[in-house]
Order: C-alpha cells, then sequence, then structure tokens
C-alpha cells in the first residue's frame, strides 16, 4: 500500500519508507513552500512515511520587504 501526499486538489501516491522530505523533491515540490500535516497536526519533513500514510501539504505564503 503506498502512502499519499495532497496539494490542493493533487494528489501524488508514494512508495513509503523514506522521508517526506525525500517524496517532496522526488515530485518535483520544494520542502521549504509547504508544510507537511498527518491527521491535522503539523510534521517534520524528515518523518518518513508509512503504508497508507496520508499527508497533506499546506502551501506556505511568503511575502517580501519593499
Amino acid at each position: 500500500m503506498l502512502a499519499t501526499l495532497l496539494l490542493r486538489d493533487k494528489t501524488y501516491p508514494i512508495q513509503p519508507g523514506i522521508t517526506i522530505r525525500q517524496a517532496l523533491t522526488r515530485i518535483g515540490i520544494d520542502p521549504q513552500s509547504v508544510l507537511p500535516t498527518r491527521d491535522g497536526e503539523l510534521v517534520s519533513e524528515e518523518s518518513l512515511l508509512k503504508e497508507g500514510d496520508e499527508i497533506k501539504l499546506i502551501a506556505v505564503i511568503s511575502g517580501g520587504s519593499a
């Protein structure tokens, strides 16, 4: 069974056993641009993905100073 990363309306099936950071890199998402959550709780991008995990990614909005 795969793990799943969810970002907005996109779903990314991922093989478990790698870190969230590694998974993000594989699918072309900058790890610094999102916050990973599992069951509504913030998790470290160094957390290992397990079978059946559903990780919601929250896009980080960054602003600059003028």
